[in-house]
């Protein structure tokens, strides 16, 4: 149990929440999806909780053994946090919870779109049926961050670090790559102004472009 508060209720609804039901809990599950991430870039990635609110949360889903920490080889040395392989099986559950989720309202103001998010979306949104019998490899430059994606077999597979001889490198941010997707921004018009790049095949990142459709309402 990640806290000393219960649901005191046998069903596994309420037990998954008394593990992973405080407030940030399930975000920093979802920061982690991609693997390991130091402090700070928790902190990045989650902007609006304290430090003190995500160190307790940290500790909290350690305890539970939903979360790990290491310290890398050298010449890197620096202490992460990771996901244990029972923290990774809520990969399915954060995905359909986002779907469900992609229906409910944006909030309003400035509220952004981080680079963990953008490639949640994509997960969450990705159509078997439209990648087909696609089979190819793509690094995603999102801000300052690299991920390779490999859409095969109807899958699409994203984790973190540069791509192997990708068949296309889209290089962009995560408000233009959603506005290009989901927002009505013409492919064109953001590659004219310099927000999005392609580098590679564009054929391959056009079909790559046209493989998550929101769902219908």
């Amino acid at each position: 149990m990640a806290t000393g508060r219960t649901y005191s209720d046998r069903c596994g609804i309420a037990r998954a929440l008394d593990v992973v039901g405080e407030r940030w809990a399930l975000l920093v599950v979802r920061e982690l999806l991609l693997g390991p991430k130091r402090f700070t870039d928790l902190r990045a990635g989650l902007p609006h909780v304290s430090p003190d609110v995500l160190s307790q949360r940290l500790r909290e889903l350690e305890a539970a053994g939903v979360v790990a920490r290491r310290t890398l080889p050298p010449p890197a040395g620096a202490r992460v946090y990771e996901l244990t392989d029972w923290g990774q099986e809520l990969q399915p559950a954060i995905i359909q919870l986002a779907r469900w989720g992609a229906r409910a309202p944006v909030p309003a103001g400035d509220a952004g779109l981080g680079v963990d998010s953008a490639v949640i979306a994509l997960l969450t949104l990705f159509d078997p049926g439209a990648a087909g019998d696609l089979s190819a490899s793509y690094e995603l430059r999102l801000s300052d961050q690299r991920l390779r994606a490999r859409v095969s077999g109807g899958r699409l597979d994203v984790s973190r670090g540069s791509a192997d001889r990708p068949d296309a490198t889209i290089d962009t941010d995560p408000e233009t790559l959603a506005a290009v997707l989901w927002h009505g921004r013409e492919l064109a018009e953001a590659l004219r102004s310099g927000r999005l790049e392609i580098e590679g095949s564009r054929a391959a990142a056009g079909r790559f472009l046209k493989l998550f459709p929101l769902p219908n309402d």
